[in-house]
C-alpha cells in the first residue's frame, strides 16, 4: 500500500487473487494492530539518526456510523458525540526539529469506549489514577515512542501536545534530559509560593520581541488567512503539584518555562492568535522562544496526517471493510500511505531530498518516461528541480492530479497529490506490464 500510496484494494490490486489476498490479510486475526504499528515504527527509526527530533501526538476518531448496521464487533464502540460507532486512534508523529520534515510515526494507539459511555461525572474522573484516564494515553505514547526513537539514535527529543496534554502527571514523568515536553497551556495553573496564577505572570512580563507568522484559514472557527504579529514574553515558572493528584511519587512543584504569544492589533471581527506554551526547554531569551513557537506550530502536521487519512485523501471512513478489526489494520497501513502524501507536501521545494523517501527505483523509472509528456513546451512549464529528488518527483506527481506546473500559482496540496498518485499507481501497473 506504501508503495502504491493507497488504501483501495480494488485499485491497487492487478488482478483477483491479489484482491482477495489483501481482504485474507486484514480479516487475519493473527495480524496484530502491534505488529503493524512496529512496522510503522520501524521504518520511522531508520530516519531519526542523529537528529533533535519533535514527537507530536494527537487523537482523532474514525466514526463509522453510516456503516453500523452491518458492523459486529466487540470492537465496536461510540465515538466523541457519543451516539455515532467507531474508535479512537492516537498516533505520534515524529518531524525533524530543523526543518519541520515529516520522518514516519513512532507509535499509535487504537481503543474503543464502551457503546454505554459514562460522563466523566459518573465516573468521578478526578478522583481516578492516571492509568485508569483516557489522558493516560500521552504518557502512553511517550514511552512506548522510546524503542523507536531512542532505539534509532535520535540525538534529542521534544514531544509535542495540545492543550489537552496539559497534565500534571505528564510533567512528573515524561521528561529526563533527554526527552522535553512542549505543550499549550490549558489551564490557569497555580504557581508554588505566589499569589498570582500563570496567567497573570506571563501578562505581567515585559515583551521579548515581535514576531510575524502566516496564520492558515480556518473554516470550523471562521479564521481567515493572514499575516499575525504576535508579541513574545517569556518567563520560568515553578507549577504547583493539583490537589487531586494523588501518586507519592510526584514532586511538589516543577519547574517550566513559559511562553506567551499573543497577536497584536488582530483584524475586525477575528479572534486573536494567543498561545501561552509551557516547555522544559529553557527559555530566557527571544531566540529560544522563537523557536519553541516555532516546533508548536509545526504541530499542524498532525492535523494534515488525519486529513490526509480521512476526507482530503484516502478516505478510510467510506471503507466497505467487514469487520471494524480489519479497519483497524486499514488504518495502521493507511497511517504509512497518508506520511508518504505528507513528506510529499513538504518535500515539494526542497531539492536536497531524495526521491527515495517516497517511490522506489522503478517508479522512479516510469516517472522519468512520463515527464516529457507532462511537462509543456515553454520553460515556465518545465519541471525545475534535479532529478529524482523528491521535489522532481512531487512536481510530476502534482501535474498528473491537475496542478498546472506555473511556479508562479499555488503550489500543489494534499488533494492535487492525492489525485496525482491514484492516476500515477494506474499509469505504474500499466507500464510493468509492458517491461521485461
Amino acid at each position: 500500500m506504501n508503495q502504491h500510496h493507497s488504501i483501495n484494494i480494488r485499485r491497487i490490486s492487478r488482478n483477483r487473487a491479489e484482491q482477495v489476498g489483501y481482504y485474507r490479510f486484514l480479516e487475519n486475526e493473527k495480524v496484530t494492530i502491534s505488529e503493524l504499528v512496529r512496522s510503522l515504527s520501524e521504518h520511522c527509526q531508520q530516519q531519526v539518526e542523529a537528529r533533535h527530533v519533535l514527537a507530536v501526538s494527537d487523537s482523532s476518531e474514525i466514526n463509522l456510523q453510516a456503516h453500523a448496521g452491518r458492523l459486529q464487533s466487540k470492537q465496536l464502540g461510540v465515538v466523541g458525540n457519543n451516539q455515532d460507532v467507531g474508535f479512537f486512534l492516537h498516533p505520534t508523529l515524529v518531524l525533524d526539529a530543523e526543518s519541520g520534515f515529516p520522518l514516519g510515526v513512532s507509535h499509535v494507539q487504537i481503543w474503543s469506549r464502551e457503546p454505554a459511555h459514562q460522563t466523566k461525572e459518573e465516573r468521578r474522573y478526578q478522583n481516578l489514577p492516571i492509568e485508569a484516564k483516557e489522558s493516560f494515553k500521552w504518557l502512553a505514547a511517550a514511552e512506548s515512542s522510546q524503542r523507536c526513537l531512542q532505539g534509532g539514535g535520535a540525538e534529542l527529543v521534544t514531544h509535542i501536545g495540545d492543550r489537552e496534554s496539559d497534565i500534571y502527571e505528564a510533567w512528573a514523568r515524561i521528561p529526563d534530559g533527554y526527552n522535553h515536553l512542549l505543550v499549550r497551556a490549558c489551564q490557569d495553573r497555580r504557581l508554588f509560593g505566589q499569589s498570582d496564577s500563570l496567567y497573570a505572570v506571563l501578562a505581567q512580563q515585559p515583551v521579548e520581541g515581535t514576531y510575524c507568522v502566516e496564520v492558515l484559514a480556518d473554516a470550523r472557527i471562521k479564521r481567515q488567512a493572514r499575516s499575525a504579529w504576535l508579541a513574545v514574553r517569556t518567563t520560568s515558572v515553578q507549577i504547583q503539584r493539583p490537589k487531586n493528584v494523588s501518586a507519592a511519587d510526584y514532586p511538589d512543584s516543577i519547574k517550566l518555562w513559559a511562553v506567551e504569544a499573543r497577536e497584536v492589533n488582530p483584524p475586525a471581527g477575528q479572534e486573536p492568535i494567543h498561545w501561552r506554551l509551557l516547555t522544559t526547554h529553557r527559555v530566557e531569551s527571544i531566540e529560544p522562544a522563537l523557536a519553541v513557537i516555532r516546533w508548536y506550530r509545526w504541530r499542524w502536521w498532525i492535523e494534515q496526517l488525519f486529513a490526509t487519512l480521512k476526507r482530503d485523501g484516502l478516505d478510510i471512513e467510506s471503507t466497505q471493510l467487514e469487520s471494524v478489526e480489519s479497519i483497524q489494520r486499514l488504518t495502521i497501513l493507511g497511517l504509512g500511505v497518508a506520511v508518504r502524501t505528507l513528506q510529499l507536501v513538504e518535500g515539494r521545494d526542497q531539492a536536497d531530498l531524495d526521491a527515495n523517501l517516497a517511490f522506489t527505483v522503478e517508479q522512479q523509472t516510469c516517472l522519468q518516461h512520463l515527464e516529457p509528456n507532462l511537462e509543456g513546451k515553454t520553460k515556465k512549464q518545465q519541471n525545475p528541480y534535479p532529478k529524482k529528488s523528491l521535489p522532481w518527483s512531487t512536481w510530476l506527481i502534482a501535474r498528473l492530479g491537475g496542478w498546472s506546473g506555473y511556479q508562479s500559482q499555488r503550489p500543489p496540496g494534499i488533494a492535487t497529490l492525492v489525485q496525482g498518485l491514484r492516476k500515477f499507481e494506474s499509469i505504474f501497473l500499466g507500464w510493468q506490464l509492458t517491461q521485461p
